[in-house]
C-alpha cells in the first residue's frame, strides 16, 4: 500500500464526507498517481547513472574538439584548412592511442597542431572511465556508487572503496613514468638534434607521451628510436610498461614497497607478464627466423643493428606504430603474424588495444580444460570465475567477426590483398599503429572503415555493450575472490 497522506485542516472535513477527517478526499489517488510516475532526473543525473554512455560520450567528445582543432589554418604548417576526413582521422587515431598517419606528422602539423595531437593522445590513454571519474571527484568531491563500480573493473579494484586510491595512483604512475622517460630521453635527443636544445626538449616531451601511450606519432618524421639507443631504449621501455596496464603497475610497485614475492602476487599480473613476455620471445624468435636475411629490411646491417631492430619489432608492432617505413617490406607470412599479435593487444585496462592478452590466455586455459575433460579452468591451482571465461570467449569472438567483417569491406572499397587489409585492420583496431599503404587520404571510404575500428577498439566492447544492456548494481559489484580483468 502507498504511504497514507495526512492532511489534517479542517477545509478537509466536507471532503471527506463522514470519513475520518484527516484524510483529504482525492489522497490516496494523488498518492498513488505519484507512485506510478517515475521521479525527474536532470541530464548530468542520467549520464552519471549510466557510465557506460558516458564514456562514449566523452570519447566522441575529445575527438569532435580534437577535429575542430585540426582543422583550424594554424595547426597546419601551410597555414591551409586541412581536409576534414584528414583531421577526423588524425583525431581518432590520437584520442584511441592508435597513431596510424595518413600525413606526415612533422611536415603537414605545425607546432600547435601537433600539441593537439599530444593532448588528444594524453587524455585518451589515461582512459575515458578514468578520465570521468576524476571529474566526479573534482566536482563532487567524492565518486558515485554507479561510477565507482564500472571504474572498479576497469581498474582492477576488488573493492569500490579502493576506487578513488587506485585513480590517483594512476595518475601519479603515468606522470612519473612520462617524466622519467622525459629525462631519459633528452641527452640523446640533444645529441640527434646536434645541440638544438628546444627542439630536444619538445621531442622529448613528444616521446615520453607518445611512447607510454603507444600511441606511434613521431615528431621527427623518421622515427630516431630506431637508429639510436639512446633514444630507442627509453621509448622502448616506456613503451613496454604502457602495454602491461594499471593493475599490473600498482601491483608491482605494491610488492616492490612490501617485499612481496612473485608467487604472492595477483593472478590477473602474473597471466599478464607471462603472456607479454611469451609474446615478446615469439615475436623475436620470428623475426630472428624469417626476416634475419631480408636484404631490403636490414641491408648492409651489422649483428648489433639486426638485434636492435628484431628487438624493436618485437616490442613495438602489438602496441606502439613508431617507424612504420619497415613494415611494407616484411613477407606476407610477416604481415599476417603481426597481425595476430596486433589483434591480441596489451594488458587489460592498459593503453594497448586489442582483445588483451589476458583475454586470449583465458581462452587457451578454457580449450585446454575442455581437450582434458575438465569443468574448471585453473591456473596457479586457482580457480577462474565461470563469467570470466564466458566474457573472454565472447569478447574473442565478437572481435573476431568485426576483424573479419572490415578486412572483406577494405578489401572490396580499395582493391587491397587479403594480407594487406587484415594488417591495416588489426592495426587499427589493435591501437597498432603500423599501416601498409591501405590507410589512404585519397580513399575516404577506408579511412572511415579504420576510424570506426580505432574507436571500437579503444573503448572496447565491454564498455559498448555495458553502454547498451546496463546490469544491475548487484551485479555490477561482484568482484571474484581473485580478478582478472579481460576485454
Amino acid at each position: 500500500m502507498s504511504n497514507l497522506v495526512l492532511d489534517e485542516s479542517s477545509m478537509n472535513r466536507e471532503a471527506s464526507r463522514g470519513y475520518s477527517w484527516w484524510f483529504s478526499g482525492d489522497a490516496f489517488e494523488r498518492q498513488a498517481a505519484q507512485d506510478r510516475r517515475p521521479p525527474r532526473r536532470n541530464l548530468s543525473a542520467k549520464l552519471w547513472s549510466h557510465p557506460g554512455r558516458l564514456t562514449i560520450l566523452y570519447f566522441f567528445a575529445l575527438i569532435a574538439l580534437a577535429t575542430v582543432l585540426l582543422e583550424l589554418p594554424i595547426s597546419a604548417h601551410n597555414r591551409m584548412v586541412t581536409d576534414p576526413v584528414v583531421a577526423f582521422f588524425t583525431a581518432v587515431s590520437a584520442a584511441s592511442t592508435c597513431g596510424i598517419q595518413v600525413v606526415n606528422t612533422t611536415t603537414h602539423w605545425s607546432l600547435f597542431g601537433q600539441a593537439v595531437i599530444l593532448l588528444a593522445v594524453q587524455f585518451g590513454g589515461l582512459g575515458v572511465m578514468t578520465f570521468a571519474s576524476l571529474i566526479a571527484l573534482a566536482v563532487n568531491k567524492h565518486i558515485k556508487a554507479s561510477q565507482r563500480m564500472l571504474t572498479a573493473r576497469e581498474l582492477g579494484a576488488t573493492k569500490l572503496s579502493e576506487t578513488k586510491g587506485v585513480l590517483n595512483a594512476v595518475l601519479v604512475t603515468t606522470l612519473l613514468i612520462e617524466v622519467i622517460t622525459f629525462l631519459a630521453l633528452f641527452p640523446g635527443l640533444l645529441h640527434v638534434n646536434h645541440g638544438n636544445v628546444r627542439h630536444a626538449l619538445w621531442e622529448a616531451l613528444f616521446f615520453a607521451v607518445i611512447s607510454y601511450n603507444n600511441a606511434g606519432f613521431t615528431p621527427d618524421g623518421a622515427g630516431l628510436h630506431v637508429n639510436s639507443w639512446g633514444v630507442g631504449l627509453p621509448v622502448l621501455l616506456s613503451a613496454f610498461c604502457g602495454t602491461l596496464g594499471f593493475p599490473v603497475l600498482l601491483n608491482l610497485m605494491r610488492a616492490a614497497r612490501k617485499h612481496t614475492p612473485p608467487k604472492r602476487w595477483t593472478l590477473h599480473t602474473k597471466i599478464t607478464l607471462i603472456g607479454t613476455f611469451c609474446m615478446v620471445a615469439v615475436s623475436l624468435l620470428w623475426f630472428r627466423c624469417v626476416e634475419w636475411n631480408n636484404h631490403i629490411l636490414f641491408s648492409h646491417a651489422d649483428l648489433q643493428t639486426r638485434l636492435r631492430y628484431a628487438l624493436t619489432a618485437a616490442v613495438m608492432p602489438r602496441t606502439s606504430g613508431f617507424d612504420p617505413s619497415w613494415v611494407p617490406d616484411v613477407s606476407d607470412p610477416t604481415k599476417v603474424f603481426m597481425s595476430a599479435f596486433m589483434f591480441i593487444g596489451g594488458g587489460s585496462t592498459s593503453t594497448a588495444g586489442g582483445i588483451r592478452v589476458t583475454t586470449f590466455t583465458v581462452v587457451l586455459l578454457v580449450c585446454r580444460a575442455a581437450f582434458r575433460g575438465k569443468r574448471d579452468v585453473t591456473v596457479f591451482h586457482k580457480r577462474i570465475n565461470e563469467r570470466t571465461t564466458m566474457t573472454a570467449v565472447s569478447i574473442m569472438t565478437t572481435c573476431l567477426i568485426l576483424v573479419f567483417s572490415v578486412s572483406l569491406a577494405l578489401m572490396a572499397v580499395s582493391g587491397c590483398s587479403l594480407s594487406n587489409a587484415l594488417f591495416d585492420t588489426c592495426s587499427a583496431f589493435g591501437l597498432g599503429g603500423y599501416t601498409v599503404g591501405v590507410a589512404d587520404q585519397s580513399d575516404p571510404a577506408a579511412l572511415l572503415l579504420l576510424a570506426m575500428t580505432m574507436v571500437i577498439g579503444r573503448i572496447g566492447p565491454m564498455t559498448i555493450a555495458y553502454a547498451i544492456n546496463r546490469p544491475s548494481e548487484a551485479q555490477a559489484v561482484r568482484f571474484p575472490e581473485e580478478p582478472i580483468i579481460v576485454g
